[in-house]
């Protein structure tokens, strides 16, 4: 079971990564996971619509105790991933990498981070507020740490962030998840995946993301 969790990780790690390079040539960012097309009608003339996979509605609780919903990152660009306080694996990493992230963007009002523990048991909102101190954020302004029910962000982290968020006892630490770093837009669609254990992966999403702020820009002007 562990094996084939690690390789299905793996292979959809290495697909989205693979992406998220092909994107950078072309200087503009891929819409990840599944689409369809649908008819909709435009000034009484039929034409084809592109849908593409958006994150699902979530309601999960923050480090400051308060909810956070789908409503609360409509419009903004946000990174997601996966982890518990006490992984004594790659989380450590991965939170090494976030700080790089919320370091350079954590003054843009247009940008935030979702983490979502997938230990909620342990992982209580006072003990997520320590943690979160700790890392050098005072606040949930930008960075918000967030706990909930456990099925819950299991299955977002599999259905919708389409990443690796699951109880695995075989697993060092009860718990199997990827170093996905998962980047969405203002319209809740995944525009990228990066491995958050690797400098170099970080480095592309830092450079990625100002291109979807850059597009919001663009809109509104």
């Amino acid at each position: 079971m562990t094996i084939i969790s690690r390789l299905i990780q793996c292979a959809f790690l290495a697909l989205f990564i693979s992406c998220t390079s092909t994107s950078e040539e072309r200087k503009e960012l891929p819409f990840l996971g599944n689409k369809y097309t649908e008819e909709v009608i435009v000034d009484g003339v039929k034409k084809l619509d592109t849908v593409y996979h958006q994150i699902a509605p979530f309601s999960f609780v923050n480090q400051e105790g308060e909810a956070v919903t789908q409503n609360d990152v409509l419009g903004k660009v946000y990174v997601a991933d996966f982890f518990f306080t006490s992984c004594p694996t790659i989380c450590p990493i991965m939170k090494t990498q976030m700080l790089r992230v919320y370091e350079k963007f954590k003054d843009d009002p247009e940008f935030l981070i979702l983490i979502h523990s997938i230990d909620p048991t342990h992982d209580t909102v006072e003990l997520l507020k320590d943690f979160s101190e700790r890392l050098g954020v005072p606040d949930a302004s930008t960075w918000n740490f967030l706990t909930g029910d456990q099925e819950q962000i299991f299955e977002i982290g599999q259905t919708s962030y389409l990443t690796t968020a699951m109880e695995d006892k075989n697993e060092v630490g009860g718990y199997l998840h990827s170093g996905a770093f998962v980047l969405v837009d203002q319209q809740g669609r995944i525009r990228g995946v990066y491995d958050g254990t690797k400098e170099s992966q970080v480095d592309r999403l830092m450079n990625d993301i100002p291109k979807l702020l850059k597009t919001e820009d663009e809109l509104e002007s």
